[in-house]
């Protein structure tokens, strides 16, 4: 069965979570450079044989209003449907998940120095995003 690919994009990193075959659970995978997103997409999406789905966080403020960051991440998610059709691509709101992500790595016992590791705050901020996603599914 196809993964799904969560991506929590930023303007620097890009965080990448994926499912396990099963998707029932969401697993960090990486922390990119922004500019290497749509390569490595392409290239996991070749190497998987196929993903069921792209699940990407959108930034939106305590009021639901757009941020800075949205009309990137909507580029983003245009150029993805265009590159990859065939390949369904969900928009899920992201509030939140940075401040989750620190709480995880506090509770799951890491040192400070560890949870400033922006890259590492990445990878599971798009594991929290895809978790999120799949515990939303009808069964």
């Amino acid at each position: 069965m196809p993964r799904l690919l969560a991506i929590d994009y930023g303007n620097k990193r890009v965080g990448l979570a994926v499912t396990d075959p099963l998707q029932l659970i969401a697993t960090p995978l990486d922390t990119i450079h922004s500019k290497d997103l749509f390569d490595f997409v392409k290239k996991y999406h070749q190497q998987e044989g196929g993903l069921a789905g792209i699940v990407i966080g959108m930034p939106r403020t305590l009021m639901n209003e757009a941020t800075d960051s949205t009309s990137a991440v909507v580029g983003v998610v245009r150029k993805l449907r265009r590159e990859l059709p065939e390949v369904p691509v969900h928009e899920v709101d992201e509030r939140f998940t940075t401040r989750m992500a620190h709480q995880t790595m506090r509770d799951g016992g890491l040192g400070q120095k560890a949870r400033r590791d922006k890259a590492l705050v990445d990878r599971i901020s798009a594991t929290i995003i895809l978790q999120s996603f799949l515990d939303s599914r009808p069964l």
